[in-house]
């Protein structure tokens, strides 16, 4: 048979060549997910770490508005004990100081360190660190799936089976629909 008929060696050369350039442009998708993926994984630790931090200053402060309120709260039974005006007045003070303090342990928007603040900051960083673990599993899943993808392609080029290369292409669709989806709308699905 001749070369011109697609049964030759010139065939075969541009079937290889095909499935070269298919495992190239898989390569580089795999290579886009694997380091999209690492990059969510980093930050989804990261954030992690804030939110933690986050939520143990809000207790923290939690405990110091229970020790102020209870402070203030016995000084309020000394202070109607207390006959002596000075004291009185003294004692009335403290109480409105720990009243204050209590205050603004719990509510500090110039700072953004009150407790409601705090709790604002540590759920707004747990969704951003939900955000970054669904990207994560999204690559992961591109990444498998264009893993299999060059390993299908790589068999063709030696067994001939045009199914493998095929599936191979379905794969690195499949990987690049994940790829897009961890990037721009990580939390559409739900696999893992």
């Amino acid at each position: 048979m001749s070369a011109g008929h697609g049964h030759g060696p010139a065939h075969h050369d541009e079937g290889s060549k095909r499935i070269g350039l298919l495992i190239a442009i898989l390569a580089l998708v795999l290579a886009f997910a694997e380091t999209l993926g690492k990059g969510a994984q980093t930050q989804a630790l990261s954030l992690n770490i804030e939110a933690s931090n986050l939520w143990t200053f809000f207790q923290a402060k939690t405990v110091r508005l229970t020790m102020m309120k209870t402070a203030a709260e016995t000084a309020a039974l000394e202070l109607v004990q207390t006959t002596d005006p000075k004291a009185k007045d003294l004692i009335d003070k403290q109480i409105t100081g720990w009243r204050k303090t209590a205050e603004r342990y719990d509510s500090e928007p110039e700072t953004k360190e009150g407790r409601k603040e705090l709790a604002a900051r540590a759920k707004a960083t747990e969704q951003k660190r939900d955000r970054a673990l669904a990207a994560y599993h999204n690559y992961e899943i591109a990444s498998g799936a264009v893993q299999i993808a060059i390993v299908l392609a790589s068999a063709s080029i030696i067994t001939g089976l045009a199914v493998l290369v095929w599936i191979a292409a379905a794969l690195g669709v499949l990987g690049v629909a994940f790829s897009l989806i961890g990037f721009f709308w990580p939390t559409a699905v739900h696999l893992v």
